[in-house]
């Protein structure tokens, strides 16, 4: 049997190719530290052999609390190179998630960054599962640190394994409600390199990329380490908060030429640039979003003051990445653009009957990066895959040129007047308002008990509006029905780490 191990084509092969000096990963904070490809190879394969020597079997679970820093691809492959399976966890959790967490995936090793340890040490007081806690820095009492876990560890060759065997687990973003373990198969990583990333984005081996999603969800996973290991590329990571000032600088002294962002964040860009005035001095070429669909208003403004497209697209933890995207030099804002090749999609009323052009249905997808399924989860697996196809839970529409028009999630879309409205239409519209950042809306319930709009809004820096001129702004752009009936001036909205507006959270409060 070949082996179809993935660090093999994400790792080790570049040594045989000649990159073993090529810088695969630089940290832009910190002491500035680097990690070539032969020392990627090196220490990965060093750190599955401190598994090994801990007991660590195949298979065994290795939970990960781990920033976005250098130890973090060593950990990840790592472990797939004993052939483990490195579960990846956000990094702004709250101590009961990670309980739960840990708990549900049975985990036998957990390694944690030392910046993170006071959240993750209640997680672990009643953990009968653990058998070690590694800290990446300063070992507490009864953890062990990094630097003397792999101390001495002898190099582990790398476990001959078949493709369709499971690699790796994410647990999803907790958009609508409580994370889910989705387990992905090796063959998945390299299925979303010839797609979307060489397919559409067309990554090169003298990129430099810079992710401001971070590598414990799927989107930051492709972005900062499945892409540009694909073909050679370098990798900028940054684990701290990437606040405009802070992304500006980034972009000032490392030079990325891919910039892979999410909408709120592009929101917060250009509202930054356009009060500094001017155009700002980069070298990006391209950039992608995904997390939520990207504003048609932010996307075009972006454009304008940087010179460089954003291919805006949609994927899920499920899919593992983006599977319907704009492409370079054809990014339509306001649209998620057309199936990555490779991909299928459908679209769905409720009978699973596929629904004509302008009419709002369930998106379905089927390709090769398919999640095996959810663990522990046989209901909720048996109703998300079905078959070759996965329901993603979004609504779109299809256009006359065959463009995808995003709606809102399934549980986020309701009706007015016997008409569905679509939430991010009227967060589209609210955002075009020069006085607004951010909106989200949700269904709320009238003294009559009829549904109807109502948003919740952050007005930038120093704005003021009025709720009844931003009622009448909305009326003006998109409809009498669809307006929102009350308007909530907030100072954030709830998001998920990965920046998804957590809608359910503003339902409750409704």
């Amino acid at each position: 049997m070949t082996n179809e191990n993935a660090a093999l084509y994400f790792v080790d092969r570049h040594v045989g190719e000649g990159r073993a000096e090529k810088v695969a990963f630089r940290e832009a904070d910190g002491g500035k530290r680097s990690l070539t490809y032969g020392k990627l190879a090196q220490q990965s394969a060093c750190f599955a052999g401190a598994l090994a020597r801990h007991g660590v079997r195949r298979e065994e679970r290795i939970a990960m609390i781990v920033r976005d820093q250098l130890e973090f691809p060593v950990v990840f492959w790592g472990a797939l190179k004993l052939g483990a399976i490195p579960v990846p966890l956000n990094t702004l959790l709250s101590s009961s998630v990670y309980e739960d967490i840990l708990t549900d995936s049975r985990a036998s090793i957990l390694v944690v960054s030392e910046q993170l340890w006071e959240v993750a040490k209640p997680a672990i007081e009643t953990n009968r599962y653990l058998r070690a806690v590694v800290v990446i820095g300063e070992a507490p009492e009864g953890t062990e640190s990094y630097a003397d876990f792999i101390a001495g560890a002898e190099p582990h060759a790398v476990e001959e394994v078949h493709g369709d065997e499971l690699a790796f687990w994410l647990y999803s973003s907790g958009s609508t409600g409580t994370p889910k373990g989705v387990r992905h198969v090796h063959s998945s990583l390299k299925a979303t390199c010839d797609t979307f990333g060489q397919g559409v984005l067309g990554i090169r081996e003298d990129d430099t990329v810079f992710s401001v999603a971070k590598m414990f969800f799927a989107y930051g996973l492709g972005n900062a380490m499945s892409f540009p290991l694909s073909v050679g590329a370098t990798t900028v990571i940054f684990g701290g908060r990437p606040t405009p000032q802070a992304v500006f600088d980034i972009m000032a002294h490392e030079k990325p030429t891919l910039f892979c962002g999410v909408p709120t964040l592009y929101a917060a860009l250009v509202a930054e640039q356009e009060k500094r005035g001017g155009k700002p001095d980069h070298s990006v070429r391209l950039c992608t979003s995904a997390g939520e669909a990207l504003p048609r208003e932010v996307g075009e403004r972006w454009e304008r003051l940087w010179g460089a497209e954003i291919v805006d697209g949609v994927g899920s933890t499920e899919m593992l990445h983006i599977f319907l995207s704009n492409r370079p030099g054809d990014c339509v804002y306001g649209t998620s653009g057309l199936p990555v090749p490779g991909y299928e999609v459908r679209l769905v009323d409720e009978h699973d009957e596929d629904v004509g052009e302008g009419e709002v249905g369930e998106l379905l997808v089927r390709g090769p990066s398919a999640a095996d399924g959810y663990w522990n989860r046989r209901l909720k697996s048996m109703a998300t895959f079905q078959g070759h196809w996965t329901r993603t839970g979004d609504k779109y529409e299809r256009d006359a040129k065959g463009r995808f028009v995003y709606c809102g999630r399934t549980d986020d879309m309701f009706k007015v007047s016997g008409i569905w409205v679509s939430p991010f239409e009227v967060e589209q519209a609210l955002i075009e308002h020069p006085s607004v950042l951010e909106a989200a809306v949700v269904a709320q319930a009238d003294d009559e008990d009829l549904i109807k709009p109502a948003a919740y809004i952050v007005l930038k820096e120093g704005a003021e509006a009025a709720p009844d001129d931003l009622k009448t702004f909305v009326k003006d752009k998109i409809g009498m029905w669809k307006y929102p009936r009350w308007v909530t001036v907030v100072d954030e909205l709830p998001k998920t780490a990965t920046g998804k507006i957590q809608r359910f959270k503003l339902r409750k409060a409704s």
